[in-house]
């Protein structure tokens, strides 16, 4: 396997036999989406999608966190809003509108941003460790629509408007994660799953991806705040 790396202190990006693996590198800030770091994984995924020899995408994040969300010491700078809005915006986009299969190998907890990010994924393969919630929604919205389009109104609602957080057990028993298992097997689990859609031919992958966006009716131009 051959791999490149946009920021080391930041992001990782491997490449394999049609499958790239996305890793979020700020352990030590529980991999907060900043907005270079969110801007890093929308260039990254930018330039995959461009790769005509590839399949799959998978995005994790290092150490004992998938992301904790948003970096909120830049919602303290106002000279920052806008650079985080439009940095915001593209993200989501990037991520739901990838053209081929994503798969979030959830290594954690992914609260707010994080839990967000792992939604936007077709597919989440989830550590037992692994928890979503959505804290902020005492202080800020909640990114809605595609958990809605997810888990169902009745479910989306509770999680959007209590953040009731949730273990890996009972995400599975939602259909919020597409499978548990121990830390230590997650890689073998998303090895398998990339293994199976790696069966299937690119231009039948695009295609499908391409039914799942049209099927989810949110338009390109919706802000982050309206999701």
């Amino acid at each position: 396997m051959t791999s490149s790396t946009s920021d080391p202190e930041l992001l990782r990006v491997e490449r394999g036999d049609s499958v790239a693996t996305i890793t979020m590198n700020r352990p030590e800030k529980r991999n907060a989406l900043s907005i270079q770091l969110r801007d890093e994984v929308s260039d990254a995924l930018d330039a995959l999608a461009r790769d005509d020899e590839l399949k799959v995408v998978v995005i994790t994040g290092a150490g004992d966190f998938f992301s904790a969300g948003f970096d909120l010491k830049e919602f303290a700078d106002p000279g920052l809003a806008e650079r985080l809005w439009a940095s915001s915006d593209r993200f989501h986009h990037a991520v739901l509108r990838f053209p081929l299969p994503t798969i979030a190998a959830v290594n954690g907890p992914a609260l707010a941003g994080g839990f967000d990010l792992a939604v936007l994924c077709d597919v989440r393969i989830a550590s037992t460790t692994a928890r979503f919630a959505h804290p902020e929604f005492s202080f800020g919205d909640v990114v809605y629509s595609p958990l809605h389009d997810l888990v169902g109104g009745a479910t989306a609602r509770e999680l959007a408007l209590t953040a009731r957080e949730l273990d890996a057990s009972e995400a599975l028993d939602l259909h919020l994660v597409n499978a548990v298992v121990p830390p230590e097997q997650l890689g073998n689990e998303v090895d398998a799953v990339v293994e199976r859609i790696r069966r299937a031919p690119r231009e039948f992958l695009v295609r499908s991806k391409a039914k799942a966006i049209a099927r989810a009716d949110i338009p390109s131009t919706t802000r982050t705040l309206d999701l």
